[in-house]
């Protein structure tokens, strides 16, 4: 499928933003040589900032559980929605209106 983005772990991201910083190389040339475009390595550099507080933004726990807890959102008003019509629908059941 075309535009997918490849899952790396995230040992990997971890090794990888440390061999940029102790390295000297380029991210560039990091990026190629483990075969990963220079944007995500760039992202990976940025969050592992902002995880360890040297930049503001999300820290990944944090994107988690906002990740998780919107799943949770939506099942709840999936189940809203289901109850809500099934409460209707036995409202007219015991009206007798069908």
């Amino acid at each position: 499928m075309p535009g997918t983005k490849p899952q790396y772990p995230s040992e990997f991201k971890a090794e990888a933003v440390q061999l940029v910083r102790s390295s000297g190389r380029s991210i560039s040339q990091i990026a190629k040589d483990l075969g990963v475009s220079g944007n995500s390595l760039r992202t990976w550099i940025k969050q592992a900032e902002i995880d360890q507080g040297k930049r503001e933004g999300l820290t990944t726990e944090e994107r988690e559980e906002l990740k998780r807890l919107r799943r949770e959102v939506k099942i709840l008003r999936q189940e809203k929605e289901i109850l809500k019509k099934a409460a209707a629908f036995f409202a007219r059941e015991d009206s007798g209106i069908r």
